[in-house]
């Protein structure tokens, strides 16, 4: 393990089929203003809003509700959030929902008792908060990103043709995340499949980084291949709770900062696929499955050994008579095959990206120096290019 680092997640976390029954007791813990916020008519469909809504009278709050959250939140809608969240001196903001309900009430809760450009402060500048942040709660209802115990936020400005993220620190972590797995059942097929992919590459952008021996990448190794066990049972059988429960369980540990420490961290494919996102307005997790694998092909020959690895431990390749080349060459192409398996995106024309966009998403594309190779703006278009 490299360097110095502290680990500190403060989020408690309650999981199974009866952890919404826990949510009355958390609320005890603040003030009468809630501010409930999700996305569109599934939780009222499901039957959730009117369970989520019960729990909150019975515990005798106001409650101040912020639906219409996108999949990929805009800015437009961070400042309307901002001013319900004002307006009503909310005390908490629960999201009920997935990955972009959850990033979008981080946003909500730095920024509302800010007074200027919250886009421009948070997102742009990347600083920290340095007035109120009010607490944030959220129950799952699609296993992905990880977002219910870590503090990123994503937002996307359309006019600028911007995606960012900003991970916050723990004081910006939920408080407390509710993750039943059978609530997940409700997602679309489409976006179920998005989500794990998107956890894998989760895993991917932090073990693809670094020659050292560190735990971190052996936990790595045993979450990818929970997941592509987990994954390969749910396409098939999607209501089957062993697989969708470790599934909901690997999404949450892909990214709550445990398999960083010690570590580099790649992420570049999250910035590619972010920059196709704020000009398709694309699925988060099918931007990812799209650019992968040019990206990871274009960039293992800087880190074979590590590639090697993954094909060996991950994927069970057999490297008899193989170079540590030809072993990494066939990991990536195992990888392949369970994305054709598990039916994700592996080309950008799928997602309405066309090559009058190539230069706009090179522009947008953030140039990170945690993995094996730094890119140049012309890799990045040859990655965008082979990836359509």
């Amino acid at each position: 393990m490299l360097g110095n680092f502290t680990y500190y997640n403060p989020v408690r976390v309650h999981f199974g089929p009866d952890s919404l029954d826990q949510l009355g007791e958390e609320l005890k813990g603040f003030g009468p203003n809630v501010m409930l916020t999700y996305g569109g008519g599934s939780i009222k469909r499901s039957g959730l809003y009117d369970k989520v809504v019960a729990i909150l009278t019975a515990a005798g709050k106001n409650v101040f509700e912020d639906p219409g959250v996108m999949s990929n939140p805009t800015v437009e809608k961070l400042n309307e959030g901002r001013r319900i969240a004002r307006e009503n001196n909310v005390d908490l903001v629960l999201a009920v929902g997935g990955g972009s309900v959850i990033d979008y009430a981080k946003g909500v809760s730095v920024s509302a008792w800010y007074d200027g450009d919250a886009w421009e402060k948070f997102y742009l500048k990347m600083e920290s908060p340095d007035g109120r942040i009010i607490p944030v709660g959220d129950v799952l209802t699609m296993s992905g990103t990880g977002s219910e115990m870590n503090a990123g936020s994503v937002i996307t400005n359309h006019e600028q043709g911007l995606k960012i993220g900003h991970v916050f620190g723990p004081e910006v972590m939920p408080k407390f995340a509710i993750v039943n797995p059978e609530l997940t059942f409700t997602v679309p097929d489409y976006q179920m499949r998005a989500g794990i992919y998107d956890a894998f590459n989760h895993i991917c952008e932090q073990y693809f980084s670094g020659t050292d021996d560190n735990t971190s990448d052996y936990m790595a190794e045993g979450l990818m291949r929970s997941l592509v066990h987990a994954s390969r049972i749910a396409v098939k059988d999607p209501t089957n709770y062993e697989a969708r429960s470790n599934i909901s369980w690997v999404c949450t540990w892909a990214l709550n900062t445990a398999i960083a420490c010690g570590k580099a961290t790649d992420w570049e494919v999250h910035m590619i696929g972010q920059a196709v996102g704020a000009l398709t307005n694309a699925t988060h997790g099918m931007t990812l499955s799209a650019v992968s694998l040019p990206y990871y092909r274009l960039v293992m020959p800087y880190g074979v050994e590590k590639f090697a690895r993954f094909a060996r431990v991950v994927w069970d390749v057999d490297d008899s008579g193989k170079s540590e080349l030809e072993v990494a060459q066939a990991g990536l192409e195992a990888m392949s095959a369970w994305m054709d398996e598990i039916g994700v995106v592996k080309h950008l024309s799928e997602l309405g990206f066309t090559e009058d966009m190539v230069d706009d998403a090179v522009k947008g594309t953030f140039i990170l120096t945690g993995g094996y190779h730094p890119l140049t703006p012309d890799e990045v278009a040859q990655i965008l290019r082979e990836s359509m």
